[in-house]
C-alpha cells in the first residue's frame, strides 16, 4: 500500500532541524529505521539546507515530500526558485560546504532534479529490497 507525507517549512535555517525531525518521525512511523533512515534523514537535511541557502525567492517556503511504495522510498525537496538548478561541486578540503550533492549521489540509489511550472524539485530514490516497512492503517 503506497503512503506519502508532505509538509512545508519557511525558507529559514532555523526550520531545518524541524524538517529533519519530521522526516525521521515519518520514517519511524513507516517502520524504516537503521541505515536507511539515517541516509534519508541526512539527505533530507542536505537538500533542505541547500534549498534554504540557495533559493533567492523572498518569503518562500520549502516543500518536503516522502513517498513509500513496495519498491522504493522517494524523497523530494522543492523550492520556488525554478531557474536555479543544483549542480554538483568539487569542493576542496578547505571549503566548508559544497558536498551536499556528493552525499546525495553516494547515498541514494538515484537522484536528480526537475523544473516544474513554479518550482524546482530535487529528488532522491532509495530501493527497498530486503527492507521491512509498514504503513499505519490510518493512511
Amino acid at each position: 500500500m503506497p503512503a506519502s507525507e508532505s509538509f512545508r517549512i519557511p525558507k529559514h535555517r532555523s526550520h531545518v532541524p524541524a524538517a529533519r525531525q519530521r522526516v525521521r518521525k515519518t520514517l519511524a512511523d513507516w517502520g524504516i529505521t537503521d541505515e536507511l533512515a539515517d541516509a534519508v534523514t541526512l539527505l533530507a537535511n542536505e537538500l533542505v539546507t541547500n534549498a534554504v541557502t540557495h533559493c533567492q525567492v523572498s518569503y518562500s517556503q520549502i516543500k518536503v515530500e516522502l513517498a513509500l511504495n513496495t519498491a522504493e522510498l522517494i524523497l523530494e525537496v522543492s523550492d520556488p526558485d525554478r531557474d536555479r538548478l543544483p549542480r554538483p561541486h568539487d569542493s576542496t578540503p578547505d571549503e566548508e560546504g559544497g558536498r551536499g550533492l556528493a552525499l546525495v549521489a553516494a547515498l541514494a540509489d538515484n537522484w536528480g532534479c526537475r523544473q516544474e511550472p513554479y518550482a524546482k524539485c530535487v529528488w532522491a530514490r532509495f530501493g527497498l529490497e530486503g527492507v521491512q516497512t509498514h504503513v499505519p492503517a490510518t493512511l
